[in-house]
């Protein structure tokens, strides 16, 4: 993981709080060449991830205190949360000791395959209504993506009928 960025929301899309850290490379690690081949296609986000790396050890221990002073249970969100939940949990647990995610995360995708009820495959960002997004660059800066979906979450809550993630 290279750079940790996250948002806790209210479901009415309030901003309580952001955070966002880039950490250095785990001792003994190699770089993926799919990642960097993906990365290479944007150069401005890989710059901004490897701005002021710090220690994981750090970078997780200030999370977790970030987490605690949010209102609230945290609910983790993400797209794919498969994919951003990974990394997350295991980082917190490795270097902060705990996770209050517990062994839960809400996918986005998931989530609106079954409020716009079509399969896995057919439900993309393309074929979601456009009114749930909110007017953002996407930059794949981690804080930008961070703020793009929990805005996303927020906007199909409110569609849903649903006024909280507890």
């Amino acid at each position: 993981m290279l750079s940790l960025g996250s948002v806790g929301y209210l479901a009415d899309k309030t901003m309580v709080g952001t955070f966002y850290a880039n950490l250095e490379c785990l001792p003994g690690a190699s770089q993926d060449p799919k990642a960097m081949k993906w990365w290479s296609q944007v150069p401005e986000a890989w710059a901004a991830a490897r701005d002021d790396p710090q220690p994981p050890e750090r970078v997780m221990r200030g999370y977790l205190l970030w987490l605690r002073s949010l209102p609230g249970k945290p609910v983790f969100v993400g797209y794919p949360a498969s994919f951003d939940f990974m990394f997350v949990y295991w980082y917190l647990i490795r270097f902060a000791g705990e996770s209050p995610f517990r062994h839960s995360a809400l996918d986005i995708k998931t989530y609106a395959m079954a409020m716009l009820k079509t399969s896995f495959r057919q439900t993309t960002k393309e074929s979601m209504p456009r009114h749930w997004f909110d007017n953002r660059p996407h930059t794949h800066h981690a804080l930008d993506d961070a703020i793009e979906q929990g805005l996303l979450f927020c906007n199909m809550l409110a569609e849903n009928g649903s006024d909280s993630c507890s």
